[in-house]
């Protein structure tokens, strides 16, 4: 029985790490999985525990004779073996906690989709062709119990003092951060005061344009009604 030396008991591994059970009559396809899961590309993210045979692996999950169920965040298993198939480990598995159970990724060297759905309607998370490959430690990540569970974002007291009303903001700023709104409204002021006092000149010759312009109106207009027929007697005379 190929198993690691801590199959007797508890598998104790870091948090974090997904303690996988492989389960497969290959030497060879089996050795390929280790190495794969205890590469360096995986970064120590995998405690492999391999057995070669399904009743092996029933045995050390508690499966039989009413032992204690071993931690295992999940079940790697081929499908076809002699004597107990991968598919009715499957089924073993399932049947054991059917509120929580392992997780469970069949492999095959055979690709049919007869197989595939049939796995997967008996509760399988996912169905790998072999040999397992690096592209396929992402799902096997997946269907681990063992991903970390999202950080809650906390949220930014900054973002939401904009939403507080006035009177709540007032009452609770700190005097500094009066002190310091008060200094932003006096700075914008005198930036307003030195922009304004910029186009004063201009303003100040408008106005007098204006004013020339309607005085020479008013001029034009007494001339034009009165003033203009008196100079012209004054030249006939």
């Amino acid at each position: 029985m190929e198993m690691a030396a801590a199959a007797g008991g508890g598998v104790e591994v870091e948090k974090g790490v997904m303690r996988v059970l492989l389960v497969d009559d290959s030497p060879v396809d089996r050795r390929v999985a280790q190495l794969l899961l205890s590469s360096d590309s995986c970064a120590g993210s995998f405690h492999v525990i391999a057995v070669d045979s399904a009743k092996k692996a029933m045995e050390f999950l508690g499966l039989k004779d009413g032992k204690q169920e071993q931690a295992i965040d999940m079940v790697l298993t081929d499908y076809c073996m002699p004597e107990m198939t991968g598919y009715d480990l499957l089924k073993a598995i399932k049947a054991l906690n059917p509120l929580k159970p392992i997780p469970v990724i069949v492999m095959s060297s055979e690709d049919e989709p007869q197989r595939i759905s049939r796995c997967l309607n008996a509760g399988a998370e996912d169905y790998i062709v072999k040999p397992l490959q690096s592209k396929d430690v992402q799902r096997l990540r997946n269907c681990s119990t063992a991903r970390p569970k999202p950080n809650k974002a906390v949220p930014n007291r900054k973002l939401l003092a904009p939403l507080l009303p006035p009177s709540a903001a007032g009452a609770t700023a700190s005097p500094s951060g009066r002190r310091a709104s008060l200094a932003g409204v006096a700075m914008v002021l005198h930036s307003s005061s030195v922009e304004l006092s910029q186009y004063f000149p201009l303003l100040l010759k408008l106005v007098v344009l204006v004013y020339a312009v309607l005085c020479v109106g008013e001029l034009l207009h007494r001339w034009s009604s009165g003033g203009g027929c008196s100079l012209s007697a004054r030249w006939c005379a």
